[in-house]
């Protein structure tokens, strides 16, 4: 394979890996903050268990989140040379900001978050949980910033530099502000950020459905699904109109983009098509149901507007149509499927209907897996479909600005040896990685939120028998947890 190829395969599997901890971080970091107002609010104890148990499960994947990150920044060094070269201004002060205004403030109070529980005082420690949560969220939208610049770039000029005698050009920022809203971060950046919180009200509600299945620690459960259930249903319907907006945008900045995300082939009047496969040779979608004049009337509002096809484009300028394709429509399916599921159990919840349903609770375990294919599948489609640029070229003051082709952005002196024998060592890692973080996530999740409070006391013989791994259900039930150290 070639050495762009394989330095792209590269930077996929790079983010990809990375990408499946800091959506589930943003998204854990809510209910755990809502478990934390509602501890503060009752001071009832099994609300303080409860939070324990989440940020726990939150610092290790805000753990295995940093060490992931870090490779990133490296291989734009490594790898793509040229393209830091070109957007190094733009990145370097997104980043600066990043690291200022955001991972500061998430790690500043992170050991008052995982550490402080008996240390300072609840109020304290809710301020802390928000302003962690707050951090993931800052981080969020200066790495949103800097991607959605690449997409749509606003705020700079174009300056030559001569490096080792070569004339090479630099993206260089002319107005901040201009930058950081540039016409898709917005849109991009609510986008992103609902994945995250859809991500973690399932990851909660599949550990809580889970454990009603196996009738162990049933009030936990019980208190954190609802609340799962609904932050799932809100933001399950928010992706939808956020969805839509992201379309406009896409259609009036990338129109390329959007044409290879519906396999519209050419300018005119266009049908929404549901699903299908796309042939780029002959132009059509093989087995596709197709909804007449439903794309015109979502971007124009008239279903006779022309939208911009793949004809209106150089083939050499034209995204891979196939990837684009089938990973946005992955991606718009399963949110369709999340608002179907979370909408359909909430007025089950009445009577406790929904805990007695065990074949919709398995759904509920399994289903965590939707929102993790969803973020990745997204990110595919936005990254795949801006191709064959890597920074998209643009128009300001109407002055055409040049963009930079993915293949101008590599480095000179890598070759493919070097790339595929990095990509064995990083692969072997980051297996490594994912096995452990499996194997600590299933230990903490056998032990449950009982291994987080003191042991419970029980009268018997000439004092109390403290019952390791137990704890008591409404009604005063006590329930010895097997898979525990006890």
């Amino acid at each position: 394979m070639s050495v762009e190829i394989l330095s792209r395969l590269q930077f996929a599997g790079t983010v990809m890996f990375h990408y499946l901890f800091p959506p589930l971080t943003i998204g854990l970091g809510l209910i755990m903050v809502l478990l934390e107002f509602q501890w503060l609010r009752t001071r009832d104890m099994a609300w303080n268990r409860a939070a324990r148990f989440w940020t726990r499960i939150f610092a290790l994947n805000f753990a295995l989140g940093v060490a992931t990150g870090i490779v990133m920044e490296f291989e734009f060094g490594t790898n793509w040379a040229a393209y830091s070269r070109f957007v190094g201004d733009v990145f370097g002060s997104a980043l600066a900001a990043e690291g200022i205004f955001a991972f500061f403030l998430e790690s500043g109070f992170l050991a008052v978050l995982v550490f402080g529980w008996d240390r300072v005082g609840p109020k304290m420690h809710f301020f802390s949980s928000l302003m962690v949560w707050f951090g993931g969220m800052f981080s969020a939208v200066w790495i949103v910033v800097a991607n959605s610049w690449q997409q749509t770039p606003a705020g700079y000029h174009i300056v030559q530099q001569n490096v080792h005698g070569k004339i090479t050009h630099r993206a260089e920022i002319t107005d901040f502000w201009a930058m950081v809203l540039n016409p898709s971060s917005v849109d991009r950046l609510s986008h992103v950020l609902i994945g995250s919180m859809i991500l973690g009200a399932f990851f909660v509600m599949s550990i809580c459905a889970f454990y009603i299945l196996r009738n162990r620690h049933l009030d936990f459960a019980k208190r954190c699904f609802p609340i799962a259930l609904v932050v799932g249903a809100i933001f399950s319907l928010m992706a939808l109109v956020s969805g839509h907006s992201n379309a406009q945008m896409v259609a009036a900045n990338q129109p390329a983009k959007l044409a290879a995300f519906e396999g519209h082939f050419r300018t005119g009047p266009a049908a929404l098509t549901l699903f299908g496969w796309p042939d780029g040779e002959s132009e059509t979608i093989h087995a596709g149901v197709e909804l007449p004049g439903m794309l015109s009337w979502l971007i124009h509002a008239d279903t006779k507007a022309d939208v911009t096809g793949l004809d209106a484009f150089p083939e050499d300028e034209r995204p891979p149509l196939w990837l684009s394709f089938q990973a946005y429509h992955l991606m718009v399916a399963l949110g369709i499927f999340f608002i179907a599921l979370t909408l359909g159990a909430l007025p089950l919840l009445k009577g406790g209907r929904l805990y007695r349903m065990r074949p919709l609770l398995w759904v509920f375990v399994f289903a965590v897996l939707g929102p993790i294919v969803a973020n990745q599948a997204g990110w595919v489609a936005a990254e795949v479909g801006r191709q064959p640029w890597v920074v998209y070229p643009s128009e300001q003051d109407g002055v055409s600005m040049m963009g930079l082709r993915t293949t101008d952005g590599l480095s000179e002196s890598v070759e493919a040896g070097h790339v595929l024998w990095s990509i064995v060592m990083f692969g072997a890692i980051y297996l490594l990685l994912f096995a452990v973080w499996v194997f600590v996530l299933n230990e903490k999740i056998r032990h449950g939120p009982a291994s987080e409070a003191p042991p419970e006391k029980t009268p018997g013989g000439d004092g109390f028998l403290a019952v390791s791994g137990a704890h008591v259900e409404p009604g005063g039930a006590l329930l010895i947890d097997r898979e525990s150290d006890a």
